[in-house]
């Protein structure tokens, strides 16, 4: 993993001068996200070096976001494509919503992540809190994106009524969506 690591950072030093170059505004914004996923994989290897967490029943590496991929086994099977936090596992909604910037991800995103897809897979929803302005819905989209899951964002007024959420509800239901709520207290 040392070596790896080593590499890691050679080829994130890559990344960083091509965006010295003469580039594309989409193929900024490809190397731009590339740049943050490798920044966050070299602090994921540091850390589980750190930690001396050198197997994957760790739970240091059980706890990061994990894409798998098993093809199908024969002409009648599906390959199965799933998304693996600690011991949840999601199957990936496939939902292309655009090349994007994505979100920073740090040691409180990943707890965040963690924290979320461990409530989604006991069935009982997340509810972030917290002040206004620290990423609670920008972390939910991201957390979505990673999934491959559409995600979209309600802002709730007095005027919502429980027809209108029923409205919200079938849709997200129908369409397998998630729905974010801000300012539900209203």
């Amino acid at each position: 993993m040392k070596a790896y690591n080593d590499v890691q950072i050679t080829q994130l030093n890559d990344l960083i001068h091509l965006t010295q170059t003469d580039l594309t505004k989409e193929d900024r914004t490809r190397v731009m996200v590339m740049i943050t996923m490798d920044s966050h994989s070299r602090d994921v290897i540091k850390k589980l070096l750190k930690e001396n967490a050198l197997t994957k029943e760790d739970f240091q590496w059980q706890s990061q976001l994990r894409q798998t991929y098993k093809p199908a086994e024969n002409a009648k099977s599906v390959s199965e494509t799933q998304i693996l936090v600690c011991d949840a596992a999601f199957d990936y909604g496939f939902e292309y919503l655009g090349n994007g910037p994505r979100l920073v991800i740090t040691p409180l995103t990943d707890r965040i992540y963690v924290t979320a897809t461990q409530a989604l897979n006991l069935k009982m929803g997340c509810a972030p809190a917290g002040p206004a302005g620290t990423g609670k819905t920008e972390s939910t989209k991201d957390l979505a994106s990673a999934l491959g899951k559409c995600c979209y964002v309600f802002n709730c007024s007095p005027e919502m009524d429980y027809q209108s959420l029923g409205n919200i509800f079938k849709g997200l239901a129908s369409s397998g969506s998630w729905g974010c709520f801000d300012e539900f207290n209203r």
